[in-house]
């Protein structure tokens, strides 16, 4: 393997080098060469490529051989968060140590490389199929389209009906899906005909954290100073996006929101990044309804092998396994 391909040696290469490793990169793997780009973020920071195949972006994150896992504050709670923890427990009427809590839904430290990338650079729905109108699996449903045409004169911006159809109002009109019930074997077989893959737990961590030993990417603590997805009010400019769903510091956009459940690569369903909400659901707060999206948080199984569009997303990847 190509050690310019990994952190610490990609990281000290010049401008001209990586220009000329990334156009390699794009050709070997068909696909276009957007440009370098500087992700500074939390700490961390990577001058890497940006490509284009198939509608979709990629950038080149670089191998590492890190430490994952949590147990125990590298800093500390800040203030915020240990009150509102705190607050919370004299709701319970519990006495726990927040640090001792917290590590019962982290996965064990350990030490793992992990090989360099091309990666998805945003979570990608899974059940949801863009349709016509005048598809024969909608128009088989009249009363699909008359709870379409009743949305059309209403003001929302959005409808969906459970597990089966969507409308969007969008600038173009509108854009209507179906849902089609798939499992998870069945994603892992059109990710491997199109030449992709998921990312394991341990990468996903990675690319998630970047090796950080705090327990989020920023901290020990929530930082109540972002805007937080279900805990703020965008109505005064909804293209906004939310902090956490900016880039990070591969250029990533990813654990930005609890119910967003992201599919790893296992031996069964295993999700990274998000509970489906369970915690915001229940009441629990920010910093536990953000908990699940910590690189450190321990993987979910889940129950069965049948995908979830309402909570289960994916980002592909390409290993760079026999790139010299």
């Amino acid at each position: 393997m190509n050690k310019r391909l990994f952190r610490p040696q990609f990281n000290q290469m010049e401008t001209t080098e990586k220009q000329a490793l990334m156009e390699s990169l794009a050709a070997r793997y068909n696909m276009t060469f957007l440009g370098l780009h500087t992700f500074d973020r939390w700490g961390q920071s990577c001058t890497t490529g940006i490509f284009k195949k198939d509608g979709r972006e990629f950038v080149f994150v670089p191998g590492d051989t890190v430490t994952l896992g949590w147990e125990q504050f590298a800093v500390g709670l800040n203030q915020e968060s240990r009150e509102e923890l705190e607050y919370l427990f004299r709701e319970w009427e519990m006495e726990r140590d927040p640090e001792e809590m917290i590590r019962e839904s982290m996965a064990p430290v350990r030490q793992a490389a992990i090989g360099p990338m091309l990666v998805g650079r945003e979570l990608e729905e899974i059940n949801w199929e863009p349709v016509k109108m005048d598809d024969p699996r909608l128009t088989a449903h009249p009363d699909w389209l008359k709870e379409f045409r009743d949305f059309a004169w209403s003001d929302s911006s959005s409808l969906t009906l459970h597990q089966s159809a969507r409308i969007e109002r969008t600038e173009k009109g509108f854009q209507i899906c179906i849902y089609n019930h798939t499992d998870y074997d069945a994603l892992l077989a059109m990710l491997e005909n199109r030449g992709f893959s998921l990312p394991t737990a341990d990468e996903w961590a990675y690319l998630c954290g970047g090796g950080c030993r705090t327990l989020f990417p920023w901290g020990d603590g929530l930082d109540y100073s972002m805007r937080l997805h279900w805990f703020e009010n965008m109505d005064e400019d909804e293209n906004r996006p939310y902090d956490m769903e900016e880039p990070n510091f591969f250029g990533l956009s990813i654990a930005y929101d609890p119910y967003m459940r992201e599919v790893v690569q296992a031996d069964r369903l295993t999700t990274c990044g998000g509970d489906g909400g369970c915690n915001i659901c229940g009441g629990l707060g920010p910093f536990l309804g953000f908990l699940p999206c910590s690189p450190h948080c321990k993987p979910e199984v889940q129950e069965d092998n049948e995908l979830n569009g309402d909570y289960d997303f994916y980002r592909p990847i390409i290993r760079l396994e026999n790139y010299d």
